[in-house]
């Protein structure tokens, strides 16, 4: 008779796993109680807490809080004391040859180009080609001359490769690599170019034709593009650049093979003088001399005579703005053996051409 009060109020209890109730394990009878009924709820009731506790372990597993505590029916409630703050995780490196981005700044934005690393920092973010790709330069120059005096067909070797070289390279210079289509597309527009001047007898219309009708292809396949309004335009102009810049170095193809032997020594001998070891303004200077007098020694050889000064002379300003070109915005080691290279003798086609037209 006394044991029933306590058998209904132990029942009615709600369960506490903090409390004093005896422990009851799966597939054992409930020890204490003589109701089955209450056994089998507190067993059930028991189960349920094992089950969710089990669960909160997966989480906490997953994602582990050290100021959460996994409490289970046997173990007693942890004493919790004051919280303490947590110091912040620290930011995981950033890798900036995966990335494509230089180190974090001072600021600590590690989304910065070299270039903008540069300035910030009071630097300039100019780095010219060295006297490797100088020398590169120099020898495309020397077999250009040399392949002009042979025949149009021998141009034709030298000639191809920098226009390869130079639709490269632009695309490298813009920071889009790799950019297998534009590149690609600008080469092949370098060959349809020299493919016209040969069936016209190396008319200069030739290349102004080839450039309007790669300049429109090239403006079809963007707008078929997917890619975001701003990333399209900035292909786009990129691709027409690069075309126009490999068709244009067609102009020692349309041009007189004398003028091309002399622009292309003129050019040789300005991009090695740039590359010595003097500050800028002496630099330029000597780069221009040199070349007027390579023009005087070639012109010596062919019928150009003296007037090989001013073609050497005008053939050296386009390349050192080519050279120029291809030092700017931090370019890396790819850059200046593609774009250091071929810019300067693509940028001089055009005054070799008309130069060798107004001279002869």
């Amino acid at each position: 008779m006394t044991d029933q009060p306590n058998q209904q109020n132990r029942q009615n209890q709600p369960y506490d796993p903090y409390g004093q109730q005896p422990q009851v394990w799966p597939g054992q009878g409930y020890q204490g109680y003589e109701d089955p009924h209450a056994a089998q709820q507190y067993t059930q009731q028991w189960q349920g807490q094992t089950w969710e506790t089990q669960n909160h372990q997966a989480v906490s597993a997953q994602a582990p809080d050290p100021e959460t505590a996994i409490l289970t029916p046997q173990s007693p409630r942890p004493h919790q004391g004051p919280r303490t703050p947590q110091e912040p995780a620290a930011p995981a490196a950033t890798d900036a040859d995966a990335s494509g981005y230089g180190p974090a700044t001072v600021g600590g934005n590690a989304r910065v180009t070299d270039a903008q690393r540069a300035r910030a920092e009071g630097r300039s973010p100019i780095i010219e080609p060295g006297m490797q790709p100088a020398a590169l330069t120099a020898l495309l120059g020397l077999l250009l001359a040399g392949a002009a005096a042979v025949g149009t067909y021998a141009l034709l070797v030298p000639l191809v490769i920098l226009q390869a070289v130079t639709a490269a390279g632009w695309f490298r210079l813009n920071g889009m690599w790799p950019a297998r289509q534009g590149i690609a597309l600008g080469f092949a527009g370098a060959l349809a170019a020299d493919a016209a001047l040969l069936v016209s007898g190396r008319s200069p219309s030739a290349i102004l034709g080839t450039i309007g009708v790669w300049v429109l292809l090239a403006l079809v396949l963007q707008l078929r593009s997917h890619a975001d309004p701003d990333e399209r335009m900035y292909g786009l102009m990129a691709t027409v650049a690069a075309s126009a810049l490999a068709i244009v170095a067609g102009g020692y193809l349309a041009a007189a093979a004398d003028a091309v032997t002399v622009g292309a020594v003129a050019v040789a001998v300005a991009v090695l003088a740039r590359a010595l070891p003097l500050p800028t303004p002496a630099s330029v200077v000597v780069s221009l001399l040199a070349a007027a007098g390579a023009g005087i020694a070639m012109g010596s050889v062919t019928d150009l005579g003296t007037s090989g000064a001013l073609l050497g002379a005008g053939a050296a300003v386009c390349a050192l703005i080519g050279h120029r070109v291809a030092s700017y915005d931090y370019p890396s080691r790819f850059v200046h053996f593609t774009a250091g290279v071929a810019l300067p003798l693509a940028a001089a086609a055009p005054a070799v051409y008309v130069l060798g037209r107004a001279l002869a």
